[in-house]
């Protein structure tokens, strides 16, 4: 598992993937399952791996954290970056700043907290957690204006930032005041596109974004690589190609869910036995599951 610290060059080199997390029956960890689906993506070429909502860390027990952690250092390839997330509320976020001490991940993730959190409060957390940690954390912008121009910029200014990951959705992805405002702030190269292939050309070509996240590239990782090199050489004809293979897929997590889709297509496409949520989540239905598999098979026919 890489070490050092994240750099601008690395977010454009590689997608940045966003994975399930596989569990048995009983809720504990699935490792060598897990390993299947970081192997799989690690296959097609991808060096960093972001665990995140995919990986449902909303619901991780902090008793677990360090087991799961742990988990995540072994499954990694040696030259891969892995990224987990703490949080959403204060107090847990703190609490696994204490067992991120004995791990050596490069950046973490600060999971996005809506309804209960201020802009500025948001900003006070980050600072504080990143102080305690001593490293740069994923500032996670999920939702329109849920942090104001100036308190983003001030994170990033004062280097508590490693990178932002951006995944506010909108009907017209082109029409983003929010992102132009923190562009116009805010080194373009330090943010990602975060809502996988689906807006990924818009907002590198359009918004100079350095990269983007994806969780369909869990299922097609060669692809998903194919479509950030033919952005990075601005084929974007080729690009638009490849995003439209990957929009059926994408089409289910949208109408469903993202995560529970995801969750079902890993196992359907027959990477790896995902098994249950964590509550608060369930599974999808055996209805949605056989529509999930149809899409899920034909997106690993091309990668």
């Amino acid at each position: 598992m890489q070490t050092t610290p994240v750099t601008t060059e690395q977010l454009s080199a590689s997608v940045i993937a966003v994975p399930p997390l596989a569990r048995h029956g009983d809720l504990t960890l699935a490792p060598e399952e897990n390993r299947k689906i970081a192997s799989h993506i690690e296959a097609g070429g991808v060096r960093t791996l972001l665990y995140g909502g995919n990986a449902n860390f909303y619901h991780i027990a902090v008793s677990d954290y360090a087991n799961t952690l742990a988990m995540l250092v072994d499954i990694a390839g040696p030259d891969t970056l892995v990224i987990p997330s703490v949080g959403p509320a204060f107090g847990t976020m703190m609490d696994q700043a204490d067992v991120l001490a004995d791990f050596a991940f490069p950046t973490v993730m600060i999971l996005p907290q809506k309804e209960i959190a201020t802009s500025s409060g948001i900003a006070t957390a980050t600072r504080m957690f990143s102080e305690r940690i001593g490293r740069q954390v994923v500032l996670y912008l999920k939702h329109d204006r849920i942090m104001d121009v100036e308190d983003v910029e001030s994170l990033v200014n004062d280097d508590v930032v490693s990178f932002i990951k951006y995944a506010v959705v909108l009907e017209d992805t082109a029409n983003d005041r929010y992102l132009s405002e923190i562009t116009a702030r805010v080194d373009p190269k330090k943010i990602v596109s975060g809502i996988g292939e689906q807006p990924a050309i818009v907002h590198t070509r359009d918004f100079s974004l350095a990269g983007f996240t994806s969780g369909c590239v869990c299922v097609a990782p060669s692809l998903s690589m194919k479509m950030l090199g033919a952005i990075n050489n601005q084929d974007f004809e080729t690009a638009e190609s490849i995003r439209r293979t990957f929009e059926p897929l994408e089409d289910h997590r949208n109408s469903i869910n993202p995560i529970r889709v995801l969750h079902a297509a890993v196992e359907a496409a027959g990477i790896a036995d995902t098994g249950p949520h964590l509550p608060l989540l369930s599974p999808v239905s055996d209805a949605e599951f056989a529509r999930i598999k149809i899409a899920a098979l034909e997106l690993l026919q091309h990668n």
